[in-house]
């Protein structure tokens, strides 16, 4: 005999879109419950991506520039890692966090349950409870928030290997010596920096021609050139062929520049990306629709069946953490917009979408690129200025990058702006605040800037772009 419940909004993921949706919704006088699934509580970005990953890169960038002491006239000997502390360090940190987010979840402002849900059609839940029990939830709207997973692709011998990926990295006390990185997005680059500065001899196979697929050339082979000058192999442009296990070890068999190569280490890291966690919600019960294994939505984030929404990597475009809050917080406001006889009128503008990288150097990006505005016959102005000739940096050794500007040619509205180089997610937000009062670039390059800073550098392409 199964329980049975009735509410107006159920929310199935407790991550950061489910709650961002979880928490407006209530706030709006919605009845509301949230369905999380196995394991620990607290979502993708707490629990096994943003924060535990930047903990170990915060480790990882403490040690280099230890080794870059000298150069500052300060001898440090006997630098190394210690990946006992540096785990309990990551270890005692994400606790918090997800001690914080379950807190929330169990707050009382909705009905929280623990179980799997899976549709039995476009208005009902069959949720298989954690403790063994079983209940059946009605709604009038759902909204699917349940993340993503590392992806296999189709490459002989990936699915027998005991390859690593994120999950296990975030958590060993332990690094092989030597790793192939299969893939060069944001993962597999962050890992492959946090592993080269722990010791581990890196190699990365990239099936595009360049690092960050999608991000302007110029960016993504600043990234590259200096992780070739810290001594990691790199190969771009490739088509992976086979994965097998030699020995206590693996071989990678890949084409490059028309030649099959074949390169060796003791393990394997997957970085090939993700894929949105879908299969077991039984969606095949509903009328929602896929595109490239991702639930397709609106701009509103509602699927094809009127009763369901979505957010985050589940159904994209982009797999950032606030772009999913947003998506979430949208998504119950529409909601509780049709429960009072109105239109879903809320739509998501990803005119200042943002993007940061967190390798050495790090990238951060928002709004147009190049590459867009090239594809989109956008008109558009670019202006540069590089970090090896501005005087903060220049102090701080920190030379490698630049910055850039992109504005309307007529208007001189500010379309988009990159870094590549020292503290690039910090710096990348004078330009979002600009973009998101609409800024020229005039008006930007007139705003006061502190000497000598990072910030002032902006100056210098805002200027040339107004002139």
């Amino acid at each position: 005999m199964s329980d049975e419940f009735s509410y107006d909004f159920v929310v199935i993921g407790g991550g950061s879109a489910g709650y961002a949706a979880a928490r407006t919704a209530a706030g709006l006088g919605l009845q509301v419950a949230v369905i999380e699934g196995g394991g620990e509580v607290g979502g993708l970005c707490i629990l096994r991506g943003c924060m535990p990953s930047k903990t170990l890169i915060e480790s990882a960038n403490r040690i280099l520039a230890a080794h870059e002491g000298e150069e500052f006239g300060v001898r440090i000997q006997g630098v190394h890692a210690d990946l006992e502390a540096v785990i309990a360090r990551k270890r005692s940190l994400i606790s918090g966090f997800a001690d914080y987010r379950r807190k929330q979840l169990e707050s009382g402002t909705f009905d929280f349950f623990r179980g799997m849900a899976s549709f039995a059609d476009a208005n009902r839940l069959n949720v298989q409870l954690l403790d063994g029990g079983h209940l059946v939830i009605a709604s009038s709207y759902f909204l699917i928030a349940t993340g993503s997973k590392s992806s296999n692709p189709d490459i002989p011998g990936l699915d027998h290997a005991a390859t690593l990926t994120s999950d296990e990295i975030l958590d060993a006390t332990e690094l092989p010596h030597s790793v192939i990185v299969l893939g060069a997005g944001p993962v597999a680059l962050e890992m492959a920096h946090y592993m080269s500065a722990m010791g581990v001899r890196v190699t990365i196979i990239q099936r595009s021609p360049h690092f960050l697929r999608g991000v302007d050339e110029d960016l993504a082979d600043t990234v590259e050139l200096a992780f070739r000058g810290r001594g990691m192999d790199v190969y771009t442009g490739t088509k992976l062929l086979r994965v097998e296990p030699v020995g206590d070890g693996y071989r990678v068999e890949f084409e490059h520049k028309g030649q099959i190569h074949e390169t060796g280490a003791a393990a394997v890291f997957n970085g090939l990306g993700r894929v949105p966690n879908l299969g077991f919600l039984g969606l095949e019960n509903t009328a929602v629709t896929l595109q490239r294994g991702a639930i397709e939505v609106s701009p509103t984030q509602q699927s094809s069946a009127p009763t369901i929404f979505a957010a985050g990597d589940c159904c994209g475009p982009y797999e950032v953490v606030h772009i999913a809050i947003q998506q979430g917080e949208l998504a119950a406001r529409n909601i509780a917009r049709l429960l009072r006889g109105e239109s879903a009128s809320g739509t998501m503008d990803y005119r200042l979408k943002l993007y940061a990288v967190f390798t050495e150097p790090q990238l951060g990006v928002v709004g147009l690129s190049e590459i867009e505005a090239r594809e989109q016959a956008i008109p558009h102005k670019v202006a540069t200025y590089p970090f090896d000739d501005h005087g903060k940096s220049l102090v701080m050794g920190a030379t490698r990058g630049f910055v850039k500007l992109m504005a309307c040619p007529t208007s001189g509205e500010i379309l988009g702006g990159a870094v590549v180089g020292p503290h690039a997610s910090d710096l990348i937000h004078e330009v979002v605040v600009a973009m998101a009062f609409r800024s020229t670039a005039a008006q930007f390059a007139a705003i006061p800037h502190y000497h000598p800073t990072l910030s002032e550098i902006w100056i210098y392409p805002a200027e040339e772009l107004a002139g």
